[in-house]
């Protein structure tokens, strides 16, 4: 094992840590935890038992392995998240939640140089699926990290709030058209956080060297982003912007390839709301991804809608009405600057790719859209052979 060291997103990768879909298990959420109906969460727990097929799991675990695998072939050291039972209740003064999964390992885990920073998410059922990388960093603990956990949120207040007063009429605008016809009619509810606390996921950050450029969106705040600045801004230039996306994650609109070189969501991004960092970076501008796949859907019609309605008749929320972007398929991993491990389906994206002379590593990832994230998401890169650096 070596000292954790990663700079940016393409330099060449030699430890990394690939998610689990282990134990998965459909959350559900309430307020008022004081008053849980005994009868209701046996309910619940069958609800989302029956919405959480060990078939489905099985093929994500499979492809989650192949990807552990495939990384492991190129000599890098592969770690794998320690579960829980993610079904167990647990309970705040405030609320009561149980917990999804550790697919998405990236989402609450910044790396940045020698640091690790734990985000504090505004999604009650992820509140403790940080611990589940717990024993790996401990293990990285003797060779000595920096390692920061942002501020537990207490969440006892309205935190998500709509964009839109009534979001059934609201003007779709050229993305929402797009996004429709990839994902056959379904279309993603917008919202945005309160700026009651620092509320963020590690994901809303793109790495760049000595430059990191933050997200204020759906799943990050401003304050958070002024509250990252206070933690790493004496060694790093934080660039705060909410001027290309609405929603959630940054690496499904910008995905950094080399220096000077970036791959862009042109349903999102264009000339006019460019982060002004970006300007003298060539762009890659791409949106031409595989449709959502059928099997996706038709899990999602036939499983996730029906459990998430009859959990929102017995009063709880759930994560089972979402599925992710069609652009989650951009959601890439480079070993070096030269080689990239892309989503199989994501041909027209590959053959892009392959014109900038990369070489492509493609596998296969079945259940993206429905797990919440794709290459880049379901892992987290603990050690590149790099140095920090300013490309700006």
């Amino acid at each position: 094992m070596s000292k954790i060291n990663s700079h940016n997103e393409w330099d060449t990768l030699k430890e990394c840590i690939v998610g689990t879909a282990k134990n998965t298990h459909a959350t559900f959420t309430w307020q008022n935890s004081d008053k849980i109906d005994p009868k209701k969460f046996e309910e619940a727990i069958k609800i989302t038992n029956d919405a959480s097929p060990s078939w489905f799991y099985d093929e994500v675990t499979e492809d989650l392995d192949n990807l552990a695998k495939t990384l492991e072939g190129l000599s890098v050291k592969v770690f794998r998240p320690n579960v829980y039972d993610f079904s167990q209740l647990y309970q705040t003064p405030f609320w009561a939640s149980t917990s999804n999964n550790a697919y998405n390992v990236r989402d609450l885990n910044l790396v940045v140089g020698n640091m690790v920073i734990e985000s504090p998410s505004y999604d009650m059922s992820r509140y403790f699926e940080s611990t589940t990388l717990y024993d790996i960093w401990y293990e990285y603990f003797d060779k000595g990290f920096k390692w920061i956990c942002g501020p537990k949120p207490k969440l006892n207040y309205e935190v998500v709030l709509p964009y839109f007063r009534d979001e059934d009429s609201r003007a779709l605008t050229d993305e929402d058209v797009k996004h429709k016809k990839l994902t056959h009619g379904r279309l993603e509810k917008l919202h945005k956080l309160s700026e009651n606390e620092i509320l963020f996921e590690a994901a809303n950050t793109l790495r760049l060297g000595k430059d990191l450029l933050y997200l204020n969106s759906s799943s990050g705040n401003l304050k958070a982003g002024k509250w990252l600045e206070s933690i790493v801004g004496d060694e790093y230039n934080i660039h705060i912007t909410d001027s290309i996306y609405r929603s959630s994650h940054i690496d499904s609109t910008l995905m950094a390839l080399r220096p000077g070189l970036m791959l862009v969501n042109s349903a999102r991004v264009n000339s006019e709301n460019l982060p002004p960092l970006l300007e003298k970076w060539e762009k890659i501008y791409f949106e031409d991804v595989a449709e959502t796949s059928a099997s996706e859907l038709e899990f999602q019609k036939n499983f996730r809608d029906p459990a998430y309605k009859k959990l929102k008749e017995l009063g709880f929320e759930s994560n089972l009405n979402s599925m992710s972007s069609p652009w989650v398929g951009m959601n890439l991993l480079s070993y070096n600057q030269d080689t990239v491990i892309v989503d199989e389906r994501q041909s027209s994206l590959i053959k892009v790719l392959e014109k900038y002379n990369f070489n492509i590593i493609p596998i296969k990832m079945r259940h993206i859209y429905t797990q919440g994230g794709g290459i880049h998401c379901a892992t987290l890169d603990t050690v590149r052979d790099s140095k920090l650096e300013s490309y700006f």
